[in-house]
């Protein structure tokens, strides 16, 4: 799990998937999927089964088209540059909507061991920010130091994960705890439906490496495996922890939960340990976030490459960093943290998860119309169109309309681009490497 030559290899590349997956949403979703009961189960399976098909999906593209670079070059491929770069845009707000609010959700675990936090004004959105900043400064180092700080937080995250699996196995095989019964009659499709759609902000990541192809050391190889085994191991870890928390712990117990994983861990076996949940859960947004700030780089300097953004904007130092780049995101994710001020944390939370949840199933959905135009893997494209189409209505109106007027609002910057390559016409940059 080393990163050499300043690429990431196989393991870093994993790690990558499974430490941009595994974030904030995990620790708190027991506690809002606890009155669904055994529909949350069947929310996880839907969502991981969809997950599974778009990263087959990505997978097949990576190996179809290595020379695309990456998941924006496969969108180019297939419908051209208007639609490459309206979803491509869309999903590079919701990166930054994402880093807004694992860097909030950190804090708001901060918050529970250091109360002033969330009592005085703005104090929340400040100290977001100095995260943001702190691990932007991590990722101008280079990959190699944001590949393994990547591979160490996401060790340390799954900690308290295979605790709550240790402590469920024992408590179980020792009579001490049991499974809310199974009732057919209490499953219905309303209830699968809102499971799956509070799942899918958990899940969103599983496409980290196909933004970083250029960064990972054999990619044909090596970014197809990360995808797939870091998102099965992920899907994985996730129904069974969920699962636990929310159908062992009494309903009314963990649906009132501020800290649903402490809760079960007090529980099960004592309120010590319990208290580190949030030491753990501070270390998972953070290691979430360098993730995702360095998918984010990779992200605006392959846009760039490929003529979707003004060139600036793709400028590489002498170890292969976007600066630029980096730097343009963390002043974004500072007006949009320092904009929202003013929401408590619970509130800015929930905003930015919803819109960042919804701006990514755009994308996800391009991909997916993208592998049946491109003729690969079809019979899969096709599933993962339905699931896609699925989800972004399960999410509401409300957020698809504004991710799509988010989504044009980029076209400035477009045509900014289409101006810089007439005016360079000779200078080919459909390439992310």
């Amino acid at each position: 799990m080393t990163v050499k030559g300043g690429q990431l290899g196989l393991g870093a590349a994993v790690a990558l998937v499974m430490g941009n997956m595994i974030g904030s949403g995990v620790f708190l979703l027991p506690a809002s999927l606890a009155p669904f009961g055994w529909n949350a189960v069947g929310g996880w399976i839907i969502t991981i089964s969809g997950a599974l098909v778009l990263a087959v999906v990505f997978a097949r593209l990576v190996k179809a088209l290595p020379e695309a670079g990456g998941a924006v070059g496969f969108v180019h491929a297939a419908f051209g540059h208007v639609p490459a770069f309206l979803v491509s845009w869309v999903y590079l707000v919701s990166n930054l909507t994402a880093l807004v609010t694992l860097a909030v959700a950190a804090i708001s675990y901060l918050s529970s061991m250091v109360p002033g936090i969330s009592a005085r004004a703005f104090l929340p959105a400040v100290l977001a920010v100095g995260v943001l900043w702190t691990i932007t400064g991590l990722n101008l180092r280079g990959i190699r130091a944001a590949g393994g700080f990547q591979t160490v937080t996401t060790v340390v995250k799954i900690v308290p994960l295979l605790l709550v699996i240790v402590l469920a196995a024992g408590a179980l095989a020792g009579g001490d705890a049991e499974i809310a019964p199974f009732q057919a009659s209490a499953i219905s499709i309303d209830a699968l439906g809102g499971a799956a759609a509070l799942t899918m902000f958990a899940l969103l990541g599983f496409e980290a490496a196909c933004f970083a192809t250029a960064r990972v050391r054999n990619p044909e190889v090596n970014v197809p495996r990360a995808t797939l085994w870091g998102t099965a191991l992920t899907g994985l870890l996730y129904l069974v922890v969920s699962s636990a928390i929310a159908l062992m712990l009494p309903q009314a117990l963990a649906s009132a939960s501020p800290a649903p994983f402490a809760t079960f861990i007090e529980r099960f076996w004592s309120d010590g340990p319990a208290a580190l949940v949030a030491v753990f859960a501070i270390v998972s947004c953070v290691g979430a976030l360098n993730g995702w700030t360095l998918i984010q780089g990779e992200l605006v300097r392959s846009m760039a490459t490929q003529g979707l953004l003004p060139a600036w904007f793709g400028v590489t130092d002498g170890r292969g960093v976007a600066r630029r780049a980096l730097l343009v995101s963390a002043v974004a994710c500072t007006v949009l943290a320092l904009m929202n001020s003013s929401r408590g944390l619970k509130d800015l939370f929930e905003f930015l998860l919803l819109l960042t949840t919804s701006a990514s199933l755009w994308f996800y959905l391009a991909c997916a119309l993208a592998a049946l135009r491109l003729n690969v893997a079809r019979p899969v494209a096709a599933f993962g169109v339905v699931f896609a189409l699925g989800t972004l209505w399960g999410a509401g109106l409300v957020a698809s309309g504004l991710s799509l007027v988010l989504m044009v609002a980029g076209l400035p910057l477009y045509w900014w681009a289409r101006r810089e390559r007439a005016v360079k016409p000779d200078e080919d940059r459909y390439s992310a490497g």
